[in-house]
């Protein structure tokens, strides 16, 4: 598989290790300042286009490659309320875009646990959610958009719950409102932290990555599945690999 890189950071170095031990081939890497080589034979010839950049880039990248008939598979996160947007863009152009606001195998399964949890904690009124999320200094968006998923998904499945805000550790917030907290500090890959207090204890949840190469092996795993099935069409996410 021919896979073109949008982003040439360190996920983009641990996407390119792991698809190359993988037996695809990198045929363009795109990083800030080199939009022209959205116009290469090269990226025109990639079969999938793997993206991990900073919010306020995202959607233009998504416009570029999937403007070129380029299938897009994409971990940044922080630009979801340009949703509406993209949708537009993935209509007009007919593309693919894979987004999943974490690519990790663990944080997935994590999620899947979160909404049993929360279901079977609706019948336990006394247990009121909060959330934490610590990442590295470089990441800007927040909450995270695990954290954010994580929230929804409660707020889904926990009749009590109605919302989220941010809030910092300890902070009280309305009834029905689950309060994240975040932390950015050295280059943690990513850790979050699910809570439910009641007056005598504490059940937590807690997915915690070692290393970028869980969030990278997924993204290739959603690439392979892709140029797979090349079917599939509009806006895709990790529950349908999973499924």
């Amino acid at each position: 598989m021919k896979i073109a890189l949008i982003g040439y950071g360190k996920m983009g170095h641990a996407i390119e290790r792991i698809a190359s031990r993988r037996g695809h081939q990198i045929v363009c890497t795109i990083d800030t300042g080199e939009d022209e080589k959205f116009d290469s034979p090269e990226f025109i010839d990639a079969d999938v286009a793997i993206e991990f950049t900073m919010p306020s880039a995202a959607v233009a990248n998504y416009r570029r490659a999937l403007g070129k008939g380029i299938k897009v598979v994409s971990g940044t996160t922080g630009w979801t309320s340009a949703l509406p947007e993209v949708k537009e863009i993935i209509e007009n152009t007919g593309g693919t875009l894979f987004w999943s606001s974490n690519f990790s195998i663990g944080v997935n399964i994590f999620m899947k646990i979160n909404a049993y949890a929360a279901s079977l904690m609706s019948r336990f009124g006394q247990y009121i959610p909060a959330m934490k999320e610590i990442h590295h200094i470089h990441k800007l968006d927040h909450p995270s958009g695990t954290a954010i998923t994580l929230a929804e998904t409660i707020i889904s499945n926990h009749q009590p719950t109605t919302g989220w805000t941010e809030a910092a550790d300890g902070d009280t917030v309305d009834n029905g409102i689950i309060p994240i907290s975040h932390e950015r500090t050295g280059e943690v890959p990513g850790t979050h932290i699910v809570s439910w207090t009641s007056p005598v204890d504490t059940v937590t949840l807690e997915h915690r990555a070692f290393s970028r190469d869980g969030f990278a092996l997924g993204a290739v795993v959603a690439a392979e599945w892709l140029n797979e099935n090349p079917a599939e069409k509009g806006l895709i996410g990790m529950e349908k690999l999973l499924d």
